[in-house]
């Protein structure tokens, strides 16, 4: 992780919030940097901790770009936000990743004075009951679902509704508006020799280029 900055806007007593944003960001874009900044601004977060993936098990039909390309890509595309830090806690662990591991660690590491909450898109939520002991990490730290345009927002709100009274937990439910970008469109267009210019970073955009990824 990069240097723990003193914290000074805060209310003796007052509990630090720190976002967690996990994701393989293989390649990340500009959507999950809108997604990070509208959380990190909409629920008063210090900061926001990006977390690569390392072996997730959900992911394991997919082949992934090498963990050490997505760690820089992550870390090329936060630089220039102050109240973003990119973390290896995951990229450096050995087997299959689990976020309550890493949730776990965090904790230790931050101690009690800091607040948690877990960012993830809302089709994730939908299938949060399927995450290695679920009930355990409900209880470990907040969620926060973001939402593309056209959603279907309904079905995401019962969801939520039911995980709250079933775990005792808090989630939420944010809208990221104008931006409808994925991963995957993104590797598909670099397959097919089509421009990502404004889809990702600039810095992003040439490492790509510079270490040919995605191309088969």
């Amino acid at each position: 992780m990069r240097g723990i900055r003193m914290e000074t806007l805060n209310k003796p007593n007052e509990k630090l919030r720190y976002a967690i944003m996990g994701g393989t960001f293989d390649p990340i874009h500009f959507g999950h940097l809108a997604a990070a900044e509208t959380v990190r601004q909409t629920l008063n977060c210090q900061k926001v901790i990006f977390i690569p993936l390392g072996n997730p098990p959900h992911k394991k039909n997919r082949i992934l770009s090498d963990a050490i390309h997505r760690y820089t890509m992550t870390v090329l595309a936060t630089n220039s936000n102050p109240d973003f830090e990119v973390s290896n806690i995951e990229v450096n662990r050995d087997g299959y990743t689990y976020t309550l591991n890493t949730i776990i660690e965090l904790k230790k590491y931050y101690g009690n004075d800091v607040e948690l909450l877990f960012i993830t898109g809302a089709d994730a939520l939908l299938e949060i009951e399927t995450w290695y002991k679920v009930e355990e990490l409900l209880k470990l730290c907040s969620f926060v679902a973001v939402t593309r345009p056209g959603y279907d927002k309904l079905m995401l709100e019962q969801k939520l509704l039911y995980l709250q009274s079933k775990y005792n937990s808090e989630l939420h439910i944010i809208d990221v508006p104008g931006l409808n970008i994925s991963s995957t469109d993104i590797r598909e267009r670099i397959k097919n020799g089509a421009s990502i210019r404004y889809l990702v970073p600039e810095a992003v955009e040439q490492y790509i280029l510079k270490h040919q990824l995605f191309k088969e």
